[in-house]
């Protein structure tokens, strides 16, 4: 069992921690989650959950890709936060946007859960994969990283944006005939427990996933210690690790959800691997690298493990100095070899067509 120091002294029984999420049945599931991790090692503290709704929950008619908004799904939370209302917030880190406000930080990155992406079909399609699809079947998607890089794969297929929740995009699959699959990530369908709704999990080859994807996020005030102490208990360092390059790759490329960016990370041995994309809306033009670097050292005599300093919007503490600075300058390297390579270009042209459909 750990201590955990708050105003009132060590771990004192009746000590309240008001945790912030979205109302969704899946952030709860998330925020329940790590809830239960943090009561495991504070048994003396109490986590009081506080559900709110935010712009990206309440705006359903539009593509997210069109808003326009970096935090669509985390501004209403972080107010919570500003104003003491709630003490921590668990998001799903890739809605976290690379620069996060400042007085704000991302205390812990908990273990990844699969960070690909599934492929749900229309109970009538059951057994099918994308391929075996007739020509011009509807898939449903939101995200313009996922539809550019399927449509190249698959062009055979129509793609169309789908809205909401999981559970209002599965009822749209099932209850109507528009959409003979939708794609999900699969992260999302496993903590909901609907593993048995995934009809095909794609590749890194048929498509790379999003900055974050399947990580949860904790996000505290900066200067408040005694609960960044507390969260950074849950810290996974392979994903903070591998989650630091993805954010600085974007960070670098200046992406969003406007903007078809794609990842995949690899950490074997001492070598963190980052294989990143730029897409075209119509997934025509690609540019796609790989670049390698180590992040296995050891703490050095004189580190000061508590030094809360920031990659992307993340302190990881307890985790080593140069390793988190590899990862960050890896994802800048990457990013700076698309851009090289004309990576501006192609991102320039995807938000004016974006911007203009």
């Amino acid at each position: 069992m750990e201590n955990f120091k708050t105003k009132d002294g060590l771990g004192q029984r009746g000590d309240v921690i008001r945790v912030g999420t979205r109302k969704s049945q899946l952030a709860r599931i998330q925020t329940d989650s790590v809830v239960e991790m943090l009561s495991q090692k504070f048994a003396n503290v109490k986590f009081e959950i506080v559900a709110m709704s935010t712009t990206g929950d309440n705006i359903l008619d539009t593509a997210l890709s069109k808003i326009g908004e970096k935090s669509l799904f985390t501004k209403e939370l972080e107010h919570a936060l500003e104003r003491n209302e709630v003490d921590l917030v668990v998001h799903s880190l890739k809605d976290l946007p690379t620069t996060l406000p400042a007085g704000f930080t991302v205390g812990a990155v908990c273990k990844r859960e699969n960070p690909f992406d599934a492929v749900v079909f229309h109970p009538s399609l059951a057994g099918n994969k994308l391929e075996t699809l007739s020509e011009n079947s509807i898939i449903g998607t939101s995200s313009l990283r996922r539809a550019a890089q399927l449509k190249k794969s698959y062009p055979h297929l129509e793609f169309k944006d789908i809205r909401g929740n999981l559970n209002t995009r599965l009822k749209k699959l099932d209850e109507h005939e528009n959409f003979s699959a939708i794609i999900l990530a699969a992260a999302g369908l496993c903590r909901m427990g609907w593993q048995g709704r995934i009809g095909q999990i794609l590749s890194p080859e048929e498509c790379l996933y999003a900055v974050g994807q399947g990580a949860l996020a904790v996000e505290v005030r900066a200067k408040d210690q005694n609960i960044l102490n507390m969260v950074s208990s849950l810290q996974d360092p392979q994903t903070v690790l591998r989650c630091i390059a993805e954010r600085s790759f974007m960070r670098r490329l200046e992406g969003g959800c406007s903007v078809p960016v794609a990842v995949t990370t690899v950490l074997q041995d001492s070598q963190l691997y980052l294989t990143g994309a730029v897409y075209s809306l119509d997934g025509s033009e690609c540019l796609k690298e790989t670049m390698q670097a180590c992040v296995v050292f050891p703490n050095e005599e004189g580190e000061c493990p508590d030094d809360n300093a920031q990659h992307v919007g993340i302190t990881a503490l307890g985790v080593p100095h140069k390793a988190l600075e590899a990862a960050e300058i890896l994802g800048a390297d990457l990013a700076n070899l698309l851009i090289s390579k004309g990576a501006k270009e192609i991102l320039t042209v995807a938000r004016q067509l974006n911007d203009a459909r």
